[in-house]
């Protein structure tokens, strides 16, 4: 059977005789480039510049010296490990007509020696066959990574802008708090819209006032919490503006249709559309392995535990759906999923913690049949449709 993102192998059969392979270990200042040609004994290995166009050049030259020996290439296939870079090239070079993977760097064996060594022609080496192994559609030899199109990396991106403010406006308000416990100051708020201006008027225990420096960075930190929430503000305005605009396109109609579902609002509808639900995921244990809600056994013999959460996947997702699975059980205390939590927790409260995960794994999963084929969930409560 073939799956729409199969990572754990490569479905196209191998022709090692008509494909060149090649891996990429890739730096600020240069590439190393190892391949393996048909019709070429030695394994070339060569250092360029970081430069996309050098890179399909050398790729070329391999072609003809294929050729030269008498092979037809039908095939060029490249890989490299996941990084800093992103998918810019895996993109670029699909377009030059090269088939690019982009390689899940965990999922490459290593040696567990104490000291091993460590090169980037030893990393070559080892990517090369965890490479060639996965072409032999050999399951699990490596993982491959979806390579997103440049419009789904940006759908991405105020939702992550917004987790980044919201973040920088916890740490603006707790230091400015920190500050005013220092000199003694309780009970005043420096998230109101009047505090610069109240600021004058604050005293010490002792009957002073605060100190001027204090004072300065107090208002320095006051306008960038404005300017922060602010832009917090555009962030949310825009994306309510392109749900009204497109509101049936793609991944919209999804946030629409989640956004239905009480308790359940648009930043974790889009939160949960652009991460997950909106990847061509294989199934529905490819959907709580990708959202890290999935457990770590560790057996051996007689031994049997959980080492907790595996936490190998969107950590974006895993906090969301915990947080969401809280809030789930407030909205929707008559759904067959809250029912189910309260049946395994009502005489253990203490495994509530626990139990929160399994629930937050189903209700992901719910959620993913719901906009995926229409499923409702078991007793969910629904907004009327706008």
């Amino acid at each position: 059977m073939q799956y729409p993102n199969d990572s754990r192998r490569c479905l196209p059969v191998l022709d090692q005789d008509r494909t060149l392979i090649a891996v990429i270990e890739m730096s600020l200042s240069s590439w190393l480039v190892a391949g393996i040609v048909p019709g070429i004994e030695r394994q070339p290995l060569k250092k360029i510049e970081a430069d996309e166009h050098a890179l399909l050049k050398l790729l070329h030259r391999w072609h003809s010296e294929a050729v030269k020996a008498g092979r037809k290439i039908a095939r060029i296939a490249v890989a490299f490990e996941a990084g800093r870079d992103g998918f810019w090239l895996a993109r670029w070079l699909r377009a030059h007509g090269i088939e690019a993977h982009v390689i899940h760097a965990s999922s490459v064996a290593v040696s567990r020696e104490h000291r091993r060594a460590k090169t980037d022609r030893l990393d070559t080496e080892m990517l090369k066959r965890a490479f060639l192994g996965w072409l032999r559609g050999e399951r699990d030899h490596c993982k491959v990574v979806a390579i997103p199109s440049l419009a789904e990396e940006d759908a991405k991106r105020p939702t992550r802008e917004r987790e980044s403010l919201v973040g920088e406006c916890g740490r603006l308000v707790n230091r400015m708090k920190a500050a005013f416990v220092r000199l003694g100051i309780r009970g005043f708020n420096p998230k109101l819209k009047k505090a610069p201006e109240r600021l004058d008027a604050l005293r010490t225990p002792e009957g002073e006032s605060i100190p001027p420096n204090t004072v300065s960075a107090m208002r320095r930190d006051m306008e960038r919490l404005r300017l922060v929430r602010e832009q917090i503000r555009q962030i949310e305005l825009t994306r309510l503006e392109r749900l009204q605009k497109a509101p049936e396109e793609g991944a919209n109609a999804m946030v629409r249709l989640l956004a239905r579902v009480m308790g359940l609002g648009i930043e974790t509808a889009d939160m949960l559309v652009q991460e997950v639900l909106a990847r061509e995921l294989r199934d529905r244990r490819a959907v709580a392995r990708y959202s890290g809600l999935t457990g770590s056994p560790d057996e051996s013999g007689r031994k049997h535990r959980q080492k907790g959460l595996a936490r190998a996947g969107n950590a974006r997702v895993r906090r969301g759906m915990i947080q969401l699975a809280w809030r789930f059980l407030m909205f929707q205390k008559n759904s067959a999923l809250a029912q189910w939590f309260r049946q395994r927790t009502e005489n253990a409260p203490r495994t509530r913690k626990t139990m929160i995960v399994a629930l937050a794994r189903k209700l992901l999963i719910a959620l993913w049949r719901f906009v995926r084929e229409g499923v409702v969930p078991e007793g969910i409560v629904l907004r009327p449709a706008s």
